[in-house]
């Protein structure tokens, strides 16, 4: 994927949370990161988790804090 894909992403991204956050905080957080789990493919996940990984640059905060959240798997 080209630079502009994860501009793309970051945008979609910022889109689903911008959707949610008219709720609480962490509800918004935790919607966005539902959302983009059930929803994107994995080679999208990935490639906005090295987005992160580089600064997550563009991101708003319930965006990153959604797909911080994501790429730290939950404790089984």
């Amino acid at each position: 994927m080209s630079h502009n894909s994860t501009e793309k992403l970051v945008y979609m991204a910022n889109q689903i949370a911008t959707a949610f956050a008219t709720q609480k905080h962490e509800a918004a957080v935790e919607a966005t990161r539902t959302h983009i789990r059930k929803f994107w493919d994995p080679r999208m996940r990935t490639k906005i988790a090295e987005h992160i990984a580089h600064g997550g640059e563009g991101l708003l905060p319930i965006a990153r804090e959604a797909l911080e959240g994501l790429a730290t798997p939950k404790a089984a």
